[in-house]
């Protein structure tokens, strides 16, 4: 099952209000991704996180955020390679979590991410909340469990953090990330960081400053806007270090001005293979090969350029 394609952002929503400017572009044959250690321990119970995600290749593990200890303690948030959502903490072995039932296989549109770890709350149930475009996702096929009240998790530990990375499967994220944030210490919601277009009815981008939370110790906002420093914080707690990335990777294909790229869904003539964020097409040796456009047209007028 697909979800939420009422609500994707498949073409550019800029009504002359807030618009982002840049994201990053990652590439898992490039072993790309942005990593940080954290000095010290934070709220381990109470945090958010939001990004902003396209997709450029379905069925391979790639993952958002990780946090990571050791094999028997570590936490996940990301794509699986049925293409579902996960998310998991363990500690010392023991488990929670839940992958969604829906997919999330629709490479011409930017999904908007809210993970809310609220680990306080007294309704075991709401202590893991995930929201996809501004909608909480309820239905699950697989549950690890909730955590008990009061749960420390891994996230704000003084341990490793990696965005676009999975540090005990050596997989990476494929595609492009946009406003990429943590707020330690505060149990969000997705309209903090989002709201519906009241003609359109798709999820857009609120506007975000350095004064929007109260970011605590380890919390951090990326905008990938600096193409020499692509993991700096403007949360100002200290960036990310970047691991094979370069001014190259920064892409103006953003939530307010969504690209047409090349689509796996339509790559499927004599193994199409697509690579840099979905800008590379590459057949296989010796005949022909087909891939299609993330976006159709019928009407109107369009342009692109290829090469």
């Amino acid at each position: 099952m697909e979800t939420l394609q009422r609500t994707a952002n498949r073409g550019s929503v800029s009504t002359g209000a807030y618009e982002i400017d840049n994201s990053v572009k990652l590439e898992s044959d490039n072993s790309e991704f942005f990593q940080k250690s954290y000095s010290s321990a934070s709220n381990r119970e109470t945090w958010t996180y939001s990004t902003w995600v396209k997709r450029t290749e379905l069925g391979s593990n790639s993952f958002l955020l990780d946090a990571y200890k050791n094999s028997n303690t570590f936490f996940i948030l990301g794509f699986t390679d049925i293409d579902d959502l996960v998310f998991y903490d363990i500690i010392a072995g023991t488990d929670y979590g839940r992958r969604t039932t829906a997919v999330f296989r629709d490479t011409s549109a930017w999904y908007h991410i809210v993970f809310v770890s609220d680990t306080t709350n007294g309704t075991a149930g709401d202590r893991y909340r995930l929201y996809v475009n501004g909608v909480r996702v309820t239905d699950f096929d697989t549950d690890y469990g909730d955590p008990p009240s009061g749960y420390d998790g891994s996230v704000n530990d003084a341990i490793v953090h990696s965005i676009g990375y999975r540090t005990d499967a050596t997989t990476y994220f494929n595609g492009y990330l946009a406003e990429t944030v943590l707020v330690d210490g505060q149990a969000l919601n997705p309209t903090d960081f989002g709201e519906f277009d009241s003609d359109t009815g798709i999820w857009i981008p609120k506007q975000i400053t350095d004064t929007s939370y109260t970011w605590g110790t380890n919390g951090f906002w990326l905008k990938y806007d600096n193409a020499s420093s692509m993991g700096a914080n403007s949360a100002g707690t200290g960036g990310f270090s970047v691991q094979n990335i370069n001014q190259n990777d920064q892409s103006t294909d953003t939530p307010t001005n969504n690209f047409c790229i090349w689509s796996p869904l339509w790559a499927f003539y004599r193994n199409s293979t697509i690579t840099e964020g979905g800008t590379e097409v590459a057949g296989a040796a010796g005949g022909w090969s087909h891939a299609g456009a993330s976006m159709g047209v019928m009407n109107g007028r369009w342009y692109w350029e290829w090469k």
